[in-house]
């Protein structure tokens, strides 16, 4: 199983960020893609651009926001489990832009990661 970190695309790039996953759906203002040093742009697995405004709109909505890109996310499920394969049991950081640490749509993609991983496994141990 794939193992996860996450920090802001600003941060500096560091030998045990692993795989650099941007997981943003617009490339972040003002940062080359040398110095992003990204190895995958997932925007099929971020907000979808009405949620990403709806959002940005009203931050106090955060439960609201979780349930809402859950649900898309639910839709991606394809895209999820590509990536998942795509990375086997290796290390990956999910980079996002925000500048809420608590509140981003990185969080909530990592707990959703997490999850189809363990329903993976549950489900490779029944055959």
């Amino acid at each position: 199983m794939a193992s996860f970190a996450l920090k802001r695309v600003y941060d500096p790039p560091a030998k045990e960020d692993g795989l650099r996953i941007l997981v943003d759906r617009l490339w972040p203002r003002g940062l080359t893609k040398e110095k992003a040093k990204i190895d995958f742009w997932c925007k099929e697995l971020a907000p979808s651009s009405e949620l990403r405004r709806w959002f940005h709109r009203d931050r106090d909505q955060w439960e609201e926001f979780k349930r809402r890109y859950l649900a898309e996310l639910e839709e991606q499920q394809p895209a999820v489990e590509a990536l998942l394969e795509e990375l086997g049991a290796r290390h990956a950081t999910l980079l996002y832009s925000a500048r809420d640490e608590e509140r981003n749509n990185a969080l909530v993609l990592l707990e959703f990661l997490e999850k189809s991983q363990e329903r993976a496994k549950r489900l490779s141990s029944c055959d």
